[in-house]
């Protein structure tokens, strides 16, 4: 599990790492992390320039002492001190490896090849100095590599708030930041690369923020034992579609009907019932079921078909028209909107939830009582217990009609293949934009597609050995 942790846990397990160790072993191995990721970015010091944006603090600590690594390398490092007052021994290091400091932009280097943002670490404030802003600005065609977050970035909410560094790479030290995960501030990250300093996770405690990888979804994933039969397997139930939107019940049968459970049942418009048969031979009419997917093109009859699937006391993925029907509390459920959706339910602007995403899926799990998928770049799992998972997987290409269609339909099919709400969300995010991914393979996507691929991508994961990608 990937896990991001807020600034005072982090700055507890690191007073316990440096209470253990000599006096300044931490930041060496943060520098020697650092100027080993340059290194490579750069395919080797010898002949290049970097610059050095340095700020007070142990960041620029950091970024002074990884440039004294690099000029020792062969690197020509200059460093633009950006405050009154910066770390003075990695100041002191970079001078005697051979390093130039200055005040003044106008002096330095036109064409460094990498500029490395030592501006402000995670206790800094969001939005940047307008010094910072110029010396980004006179180099704005160079590679960024951002020391622990990007300067300017709101760390602990992962929000943009004014100016801030927008790097290609994020080296990070000992854990996660919600910064490198969340929307919108994971977008300023780049690429993220976490440096072990041995902090101990018992210093760390519960993270803020998790990331499913591979292994925990494999360890979740719901598998036929040997005397399984269809019914033990777990039977969803899709009430979506309408005349207007025909498709969207085939595509939400599409993701419930991947195999992760032994039945599918469908209930609608006689006439999108044949159309799904047709495409589905095995998915059959009303019955019982362990959990219902709702609202996919639903219109009209959004709420009676929630209300319908409510009545059987099972959880219920409440999707697209259903979400406008939801009133109250309403545990057992998973609601999956997008922005607009959420901002519509709870009553600010779409641009409000955008701007702060983990802030609405937390709050929406608490007002709802239930767990909250929030489609998005990132895609947000809030429990209302406090805990949030964000999925990693997917591509640009997803945002893409009906593709939310099959997700619902895919986390359908985990409830009732025996998930706990939060894991079916979680699971079925990730599996969804996974399968994504290998189904582009670099190129456009289509919904259906998403749907086909998803047996191929639990195969993979499931067996992972021989599994090159999992998206």
């Amino acid at each position: 599990m990937l896990r991001a942790h807020l600034v005072p846990d982090v700055r507890r397990a690191e007073a316990a790492a440096m209470a253990r160790l000599p006096d300044g072993a931490l930041m060496q191995r943060a520098a020697a992390g650092l100027a080993a990721a340059v290194l490579d970015l750069l395919d080797g010091g010898y002949g290049r320039r970097v610059l050095l944006l340095v700020g007070p603090g142990d960041n620029g600590g950091d970024a002074l002492w990884a440039g004294a690594r690099l000029a020792a390398r062969g690197a020509a490092v200059e460093a633009l001190l950006l405050a009154d007052r910066v770390h003075d021994a990695g100041l002191t290091a970079l001078r005697a490896a051979g390093g130039r400091a200055t005040r003044d932009l106008d002096t330095l280097h036109p064409a460094p090849d990498v500029l490395v943002d030592g501006i402000v670490g995670i206790g800094g404030r969001p939005g940047l100095r307008p010094d910072a802003v110029a010396a980004l600005e006179r180099f704005v065609a160079v590679p960024v590599v951002a020391v622990d977050v990007p300067s300017g970035v709101d760390v602990e909410r992962g929000t943009l708030d004014g100016p801030h560094v927008r790097a290609d790479l994020t080296v990070t030290f000992g854990t996660h930041k919600v910064a490198h995960l969340v929307d919108p501030a994971c977008l300023a990250s780049g690429a993220v690369h976490l440096v072990d300093l041995g902090l101990d996770d018992s210093d760390l405690g519960p993270p803020a923020v998790e990331a499913l990888q591979p292994d925990d979804v494999r360890a979740l994933l719901p598998r036929p034992d040997d005397v399984a039969h269809k019914y033990t397997r777990g039977v969803v139930g899709v009430r979506a579609g309408s005349g207007t939107y025909p498709g969207a019940a085939l595509l939400a049968v599409s993701g419930a009907n991947s195999g992760l459970v032994g039945m599918v049942r469908y209930v609608g418009p006689e006439a999108i019932a044949d159309t799904v048969r047709s495409v589905h031979p095995e998915v059959v009419g009303d019955g019982r079921v362990q959990a219902w997917v709702v609202g996919p093109g639903g219109g009209d009859d959004a709420g009676t078909m929630l209300a319908e699937a409510r009545a059987d006391d099972v959880p219920v993925v409440v999707d697209a028209d259903a979400l406008r029907h939801v009133d109250g509390t309403v545990p057992g459920c998973v609601l999956t909107p997008h922005a607009g959706e959420l901002a519509a339910m709870v009553g600010v602007e779409r641009d409000e939830v955008e701007d702060s995403p983990l802030e609405h899926a937390r709050a929406a799990a608490t007002r709802f009582g239930c767990v909250v998928l929030l489609k998005g770049h990132h895609t947000l799992v809030a429990d209302p217990d406090g805990r949030v998972r964000v999925t990693t997987t997917g591509v640009p290409w997803l945002a893409t009609a009906g593709a939310g269609d099959v997700l619902a339909g895919l986390v359908g099919a985990l409830l009732a293949a025996g998930l706990e709400p939060y894991d079916a969300a979680s699971v079925g995010s990730w599996l969804h934009g996974a399968a994504a991914t290998q189904a582009a393979a670099g190129g456009p996507l289509t919904a259906s597609r998403v749907a086909v691929q998803i047996p191929r991508l639990v195969r993979d994961v499931l067996d992972a050995p021989r599994s090159r990608s999992l998206g």
